[in-house]
């Protein structure tokens, strides 16, 4: 009860009885918010409660109050969210470790639940995503049992929970120790993309505005390395809408006691690409945490049945673009927390190339 701060609480077996529930309505009456269908209300039908002991219970609110409420983190919230991070880091680093030893993605994915758990996280705050090669192109790849023969990279999307809080974090590494010309290139792409966003984020800046610098860096890229015809101009790149192809969801969603936690305020109708997909829509609050997750993505079925079809005639340059298939997807993923004038990496574990290339050579 100290712990959650709350004064009260009943059983629904204890409400059902009566005695407890007469006990609730004997006192002054107050109105009872709700969350619909989150709640039986025919404890109030029972004949024990009188028609002037029953309370007003509104639905409209409730929801969208604690929805609200749940943006912004406490001191003792963000702690959590810090301790799972930093056992998440730690897990992702001893992976990074262990590639040398392993053939199969079940492998490292068996590895970082391992040390989640022995460090007192039972609890992983999503299904983790462990995908080698082309596999990275799918954003929610689900198998995690391929072998890893032949396949240039792996994404680990994982972590773990600490008291109901949650950690989200992203590394993509090369199987063999250093990545090759393409890998590298797009890497430092994701790189640049994130480190980009992470000096607009502080509070009250529009996240439609971090996310669109996203896409601005991945257009002008993409257009260098030439996937993109060098004739084009970073504008046109945006207005053909073509980068939402490589970069097909948002920049990132809020964390807390969810992994996709509330108070987004999406609108998945939006008819606007850039933003049909974005968790958070508007400003951020001091306080918020909120993932920073750019990547970029080759999938190589829709993009070649668009080509093929000559959606992107003058847009994009098939010869380059095959160079690139094998890469799959990279995607780096960190936990920030919101502040005035700023903010703060949550995330301990590097992503700079010559730590992820050291760490996985050094491994074994």
């Amino acid at each position: 009860m100290e712990r959650f701060d709350v004064d009260e609480v009943f059983t629904r077996d204890e409400l059902k009885s009566g005695e407890s529930l007469s006990r609730m309505l004997g006192k002054q009456q107050s109105d009872v918010m709700v969350i619909e269908d989150r709640v039986d209300l025919s404890v109030f039908d029972k004949p024990i409660v009188k028609e002037q002991q029953k309370p007003k219970i509104g639905f409209s609110w409730a929801r969208k109050a604690i929805e609200a409420c749940r943006v912004v983190k406490d001191d003792h919230e963000i702690a959590m969210i810090r301790h799972a991070n930093a056992v998440s880091s730690y897990a992702h680093e001893q992976v990074l470790a262990s590639v040398k030893q392993a053939k199969n993605e079940r492998e490292l994915n068996a590895v970082f639940v391992m040390h989640c758990h022995a460090n007192g996280c039972r609890e992983q705050a999503y299904g983790c995503i462990c995908a080698s090669g082309t596999n990275a192109s799918t954003l929610h790849y689900v198998h995690n049992d391929m072998p890893l023969t032949g396949r240039l990279n792996l994404l680990l999307d994982a972590g773990c929970e600490w008291q109901c809080y949650c950690s989200d974090i992203t590394r993509t590494f090369p199987l063999h120790g250093k990545f090759t010309k393409e890998s590298r290139e797009i890497y430092e792409l994701v790189l640049l993309m994130q480190s980009s966003c992470m000096k607009m984020i502080r509070a009250g800046v529009l996240w439609e505005d971090v996310h669109m610098k996203a896409h601005t860096v991945a257009a002008e890229g993409l257009r260098q390395l030439g996937i993109f015809h060098s004739h084009l101009n970073t504008q046109d790149i945006l207005d053909s809408h073509i980068t939402t192809r490589f970069f097909p969801h948002g920049l990132g969603h809020y964390l807390g006691m969810d992994t996709h936690d509330t108070g987004g305020n999406a609108n998945y109708e939006d008819p606007n690409p850039f933003f049909a997909y974005l968790r958070v829509r508007g400003t951020l609050p001091g306080g918020a945490v909120i993932t920073n997750e750019p990547g970029i993505y080759f999938r190589q079925f829709p993009l070649e049945q668009e080509l093929k079809d000559g959606m992107w005639k003058g847009v994009i340059d098939e010869e380059v673009l095959k160079r690139y298939w094998d890469v799959g997807g990279v995607r780096i993923e960190d936990d920030i927390l919101v502040k005035e004038g700023g903010y703060e990496n949550l995330t301990t574990v590097k992503s700079d190339v010559d730590f992820i290339e050291a760490a996985v050579v050094g491994s074994g």
